[in-house]
């Protein structure tokens, strides 16, 4: 264990997972106070929590409430949270982080605009940038489900909202010249190397069934373990959802595991949000 207010629960109180694809995926490190906290945010329906139902989140994981409060302060601090009569909302990356979450969670694969089999460019026009700048073109663009066909092009299927996540496309704006609409010769099979359709798809089916498997558990367990690894298997799950390229039918094809991912996380996040409240609400 190391600060009560950075590190939560040791490895070794992480329930022991056969080697599996899903256990590969999910985290079994050490939980910060500032993780716990932050997901509870990001997993709530408006984005703000009271300081009274943070902390009883937080006590699920062995966080006392000193350390929770602390933590909350520092958040505040960093300009992560902000305060307001006794609640906590997401502010900064934090709250853009949260409309990623929401889409990763809940498109539809309707939501998608109709396909006419043309493609959105991105192309590096500066001539020279820093370190910095690089590694913030590449978070934005693969945050919009771009791929790198070549350095400095970045490229997908042109069928989400260009205006989507202002802050991500400013970065993309900076830096590059867009185009809308292009027409390629990109091969199905190359497009599936390019978005490592295949490796996304196995990593879902195994997402889903250590979803599938806590749910039909039958066992009720309200320990500090179980929810330390049902947290880490959800926060597994929304990341591997944000890597889901959105592409259109034409290319993945229709049993792509997408909306099965997604439709059983909901089903999962709403059980375990079912078992938290009800675990801090027992006298």
């Amino acid at each position: 264990m190391s600060r009560v207010n950075e590190l939560v629960i040791p490895l070794s109180a992480v329930p022991a997972l056969p080697r599996s694809r899903a256990s590969d995926l999910i985290d079994t490190r050490p939980l910060s106070a500032r993780s716990v906290l932050a997901s509870a945010l990001l997993g709530s329906d408006r984005g703000r929590l009271t300081v009274a139902e943070l902390v009883a989140v937080a006590s699920l994981f062995g966080i006392n409430p000193g350390a929770a409060r602390t933590c909350l302060w520092r958040m505040v601090s960093n300009g992560e949270l902000t305060a307001d009569d006794g609640s906590y909302t997401l502010a900064g990356r934090l709250s853009e982080r949260r409309d990623r979450v929401d889409e990763a969670s809940r498109i539809d694969d309707a939501a998608a605009q109709r396909w006419d089999g043309t493609w959105e460019l991105a192309i590096v026009a500066l001539e020279r940038r820093s370190a910095s700048d690089r590694m913030e073109l590449r978070k934005a663009a693969t945050a919009l489900h771009l791929v790198e066909l070549r350095e400095g092009v970045w490229i997908r299927p042109d069928n989400l909202d260009p205006q989507r996540f202002p802050a991500l496309r400013a970065v993309l704006d900076q830096q590059c010249t867009h185009f809308h609409g292009a027409a390629t010769d990109i091969t199905a099979d190359r497009v599936r190397l390019l978005f490592s359709l295949d490796d996304w798809a196995d990593d879902a089916r195994a997402l889903f069934d250590a979803m599938d498997a806590v749910l039909n558990t039958g066992e009720r367990d309200d320990s500090t373990e179980s929810f330390t690894y049902e947290f880490a298997l959800s926060i597994a799950v929304v990341r591997h959802l944000q890597l889901d390229p959105l592409l259109p039918v034409e290319l993945t094809g229709d049993r792509w595991p997408g909306h099965t991912l997604r439709s059983g996380y909901r089903r999962f996040d709403r059980t375990f949000k079912r078992r938290m409240n009800s675990a801090f609400r027992r006298p």
